[in-house]
């Protein structure tokens, strides 16, 4: 077999320098991100899941502890938990990029539709639950409601999220976890 030794530098990831990989001459122009060419399995896509509900998990608590601790309507507060779980999902992927010596706004460009996409289905679900079982309506922080709703919406926003992100990662759309 002919192959051929490629560094992978034309994708920016925000977890590893570039690696050389041997891949096979004919495939050079086809894969576009060799690095990551075992992507698309169900194991990958559950770090990708995991990456992206830590993220939004620090986002989510800290919007619910403010709207809850302050008694902001629940509107308020779901609002405030997105804008914040967007901004933290982002910043875990960005920011190791950037530490690698990725401008920001190639980082960015590198992963936005991914973490939109992503970071959106694991909102939907966790806000839609957390609602539903009254967490973001709790009397204050301290109390099992709130505890009780913020775990049930981890786990439905990373269940939510995990065939969304197998399918991004099989479609290489998702180039950075």
């Amino acid at each position: 077999m002919n192959t051929e030794t490629h560094k992978d530098s034309a994708a920016p990831c925000c977890h590893s320098e570039p690696q050389e990989v041997q891949v096979p001459q004919a495939s050079l122009n086809h894969r576009p991100h060799q690095g990551h060419s075992q992507g698309s399995s169900w194991s990958a896509a559950a770090r990708v899941t995991v990456h992206c509900l830590t993220g939004c998990a620090i986002g989510e608590f800290i919007g619910l502890a403010i709207g809850v601790s302050l008694g902001l309507p629940v509107h308020v507060t779901i609002t405030l938990a997105v804008v914040l779980s967007f901004i933290s999902g982002f910043a875990l992927t960005i920011y190791p990029m950037m530490r690698r010596g990725v401008d920001f706004s190639t980082a960015f460009k590198t992963i936005w539709l991914g973490e939109v996409i992503s970071i959106s289905v694991m909102e939907l679900m966790m806000n839609l639950i957390d609602y539903h079982m009254g967490g973001m309506r709790a009397a204050h922080i301290f109390v099992a409601q709130y505890w009780e709703a913020f775990g049930a919406a981890l786990v439905a926003g990373y269940f939510a999220a995990l065939p969304v992100n197998k399918w991004m990662l099989s479609r290489n759309m998702k180039n950075c976890h």
